[in-house]
């Protein structure tokens, strides 16, 4: 089909949707999926791929591919989000957003019978039980299962405890029983109204509901006091310890914070991060985070509400309120959305967030393990991109001038190696040609110099060099590249402070790249190093130049006495705050009286 055709057949789709909420998919020419995506207004927001070219390249490249579009409509926006989040799933279109989280999570089932029981499983069955997660965190789920297991004698048999069974006596207790693990109601030794007691306890504290719990255990505890019945008194209050033990640990907010989810978003260039805690009664009982693989530059804002859409439904989450960053591009009915900027609520989303590095850290760690390698093999491609590079930049020398108005000029160069600091490689310079505050001429020097020794040594060059500074650092640098014939075989361009801007050789126009980007942070990293360690030595030039005019200056007075002087006073300042009698003692009487003159020219009438 030509091109004009395929417009054609694409604009008569496009105007005949509808302007309701719903859910469009793209397709290419061989009938695969491209793209899932929902809309408030589905004319609206499809219109808005062929109207304009997009920015990005990515986009652009989704939209020639695409040759059919159909599309669902739903009743709301809510109901496309949601459509959208299980198609996406289902299709796995190439060019929308992946969760990189495939994982089946356990979930704490209470099951449909006479004296329930209660375990975790991977597996919900539509049977009429009550399950309650999934647990991202298996160890949270654990621990939970350990303190009801603590807490409450429950039967783990699979024998079908009917009243009409239990009567005729077909059951004989078992070696649980005997442990103290059950009550043996198998044999009617525990009533079926005090198990569902125990059963209605453990709902509350898989739901979070502790203090219900708390407050109703001790109510018993006193009433069996009252009785005199001490040896049960004592058991339950074992019991308190246990869940007062477990509520502290978990507690970690305010505990009148109810029913919440709490959503927080680390965004780079390529991928996002989003954690997510569930909230009852001040506890954490749910908390997961995933990683999302961005395909079209998509927004942070696109991505949390995508992402609190998924986990919602995926967690069965049914809280009032959301805690989150920014406001998503989507609101829930019934649900109060916060963006709290002081309290308890803020302190939730700070550890929403310090959860969102940690996995990221600890992702980046595991990768860094099973391939040393890769991430700075990807971090030099993306630069090589970024950069028009024609090789991959794997050792990359940045240079920076210091100078006070001229005074003490120096100059540095770093070295990073596969995107890494190589510290062994680092050098200072001492600008020798150039005379007064001139960064032109010091850089034309310091290449020069560099690379003149390169040269000679016959050292491998860099791929890369970069000059801290704009065009007219750049150009002096290049000055001194084509003098060595080095230019053109060598990468070379400028970072200016100011907005960030890349400049190459013989391109007036600079180069901004994305705030986010890897490749501008590896250059900022350089540059920032480079300036740390020219100015660390440009510090210890002017420390040795003030000595030198303050000290050694004086007639009398050598390299010797100075050293001595300052190993006993620290400073130039309290030796010339020191009583002469004391400097004595260092340097003898004769240097002494000479020093001391010369800081109080009137202590010599």
């Amino acid at each position: 089909m030509k091109n004009d055709d395929i417009q054609k057949t694409l604009s008569a789709i496009v105007h005949s949707l509808p302007g309701s909420p719903g859910v469009y998919r793209y397709y290419d020419a061989d009938g695969k999926i491209l793209y899932v995506g929902k809309a408030k207004n589905l004319k609206k927001r499809v219109s808005s791929y062929f109207n304009k070219e997009p920015e990005s390249g990515k986009l652009r490249v989704l939209v020639r591919k695409i040759r059919d579009i159909k599309f669902i409509v739903t009743e709301t926006e809510l109901d496309a989000l949601l459509l959208e989040n299980n198609l996406i799933k289902k299709l796995q279109p190439r060019y929308n957003i992946m969760l990189k989280d495939d994982k089946t999570y356990p979930w704490l089932c209470i099951k449909k019978e006479p004296f329930p029981r209660v375990f975790s499983t991977r597996h919900v069955l539509n049977d009429g039980s009550e399950y309650y997660g999934p647990y991202a965190s298996v160890r949270m789920m654990n621990t939970l299962m350990d303190i009801i297991r603590k807490l409450y004698p429950l039967r783990t048999c699979k024998l079908n405890l009917s009243p009409k069974n239990i009567q005729k006596g077909k059951f004989r207790v078992c070696l649980e029983y005997h442990l103290g693990n059950c009550k043996a109601p198998c044999v009617g030794k525990q009533t079926a109204e005090d198990y569902q007691n125990a059963i209605h306890e453990i709902r509350a504290i898989i739901k979070g509901n502790l203090s219900e719990v708390i407050n109703a255990l001790r109510k018993i505890m006193t009433d069996y006091a009252q009785k005199e019945d001490f040896e049960n008194a004592q058991l339950i209050k074992e019991k308190l310890e246990s869940l007062e033990n477990y509520k502290s640990k978990s507690t970690i907010v305010n505990p009148r914070i109810n029913n919440v989810d709490v959503f927080s978003i680390l965004d780079e260039e390529n991928r996002a991060y989003v954690n997510y805690l569930k909230v009852m009664n001040g506890s954490i009982v749910q908390a997961h985070t995933v990683e999302v693989k961005k395909k079209l530059n998509e927004t942070p804002a696109e991505i949390l509400t995508y992402t609190i859409a998924d986990f919602r439904q995926r967690f069965n989450s049914r809280a009032n309120e959301l805690i989150v960053p920014f406001r998503p591009e989507m609101s829930w009915d019934e649900v109060k959305v916060t963006i709290p900027r002081r309290g308890d609520k803020k302190q939730l989303l700070e550890l929403s967030r310090r959860n969102t590095k940690y996995f990221r850290m600890e992702r980046q760690k595991q990768q860094e393990l099973v391939d040393p390698d890769r991430h700075s093999r990807r971090v030099l491609e993306k630069m090589k991109q970024d950069l028009h590079l024609s090789v991959l930049p794997e050792v990359v020398e940045c240079f920076d001038n210091s100078n006070i108005q001229g005074a003490f000029p120096v100059a540095s160069m770093v070295q990073f190696v596969k995107a890494r600091p190589n510290k062994k490689a680092y050098r200072h310079f001492n600008i020798k040609t150039v005379e007064g505050p001139d960064d032109f001429a010091s850089m034309e020097e310091i290449i020069l110099r560099r690379y003149g020794r390169v040269l000679k040594e016959k050292k491998a060059l860099p791929q890369l060099i970069i000059v801290d500074g704009g065009k007219g650092q750049l150009s002096a640098a290049v000055k001194s590249l084509k003098q060595l014939k080095l230019f053109g075989k060598v990468a070379i361009i400028g970072i200016a402070k100011k907005l960030e801007e890349l400049y190459f050789p013989n391109d007036p126009l600079p180069l901004y790249l994305d705030k986010k980007s890897e490749t501008l942070r590896i250059i900022q990293q350089l540059r920032d190093e480079a300036h740390r360690f020219g100015i660390t030595h440009h510090r210890q030039r002017r420390r040795k130049g003030t000595l030198k005019s303050e000290l050694t200056e004086i007639k009398g007075v050598g390299k010797n006495t100075v050293q001595k002087l300052l190993r006993e006073f620290k400073s130039v300042k309290n030796i010339r705050e020191a009583p002469e009698e004391k400097m004595a003692n260092v340097v003898g009487k004769a240097r002494a009286k000479i020093i001391f003159h010369h800081f109080h020219p009137a202590s010599r009438q």
